[in-house]
This record gives C-alpha cells, structure tokens and sequence, in this order.
C-alpha cells in the first residue's frame, strides 16, 4: 500500500513512463513481507530496452522488472534503494520516506 505522494507525482510518473523516459517516485510503503522497510521507490519505463539497460549499471536483472500495463518498473528498497537514489543524484527524495 502506498503512502505520501500527491496524486500529481503519480499522474507524472506515468506520464513520463508512458513517454519512455526513465522515471522515479518514492513513497512510503508497507509490506508485511518486508516489515522493516518503510518506502519503495519505483523505476519505470515504458522502453523495457532502455529500463534493463539502465538497471544493468546497477546489477538488477530484468526478470525484477513488474510488468504491469503501461508501467514497467523495478521497484527499489532499503540498501540498493539508497544506494541507486545516491548515484543517481536523488538522494533527497528519498530523506523525507526515511
């Protein structure tokens, strides 16, 4: 279940998936199969090529990618999540889900 983004941020993220550009939206996210984690961010692309090659920088294999519709996407938690945020320059976005 997702928490603590606007419906903006939302709408955003799959536009700019839709349009083939890699897009990120972090929120906050409960998972009893992760119950320590607290947020996810997830990675799309609608160019499943462009979405595997730019997971490939980061070791994450493209059977990870969540097929679903129109918004393919890894999604990202705890020490990759921050890792792959820090590289990428989006570290703040992250901080507030923290």
């Amino acid at each position: 279940m997702a928490f603590g983004i606007k419906r903006s941020q939302l709408t955003k993220w799959k536009t700019d998936v839709e349009a083939g550009q890699i897009a990120f939206i972090t929120h906050f996210w409960f998972d009893s199969r992760f119950p320590d984690k607290k947020s996810v961010t997830k990675v799309g692309c609608s160019n499943l090529q462009k979405l595997i090659l730019w997971g490939s920088k980061y070791g994450l294999k493209a059977e990870w990618i969540h097929e679903r519709a129109t918004y393919p996407h890894f999604d990202l938690i705890g020490d990759k999540q921050r890792t792959i945020m820090e590289q990428e320059g989006r570290i703040e976005e992250l901080q507030k889900f923290l």
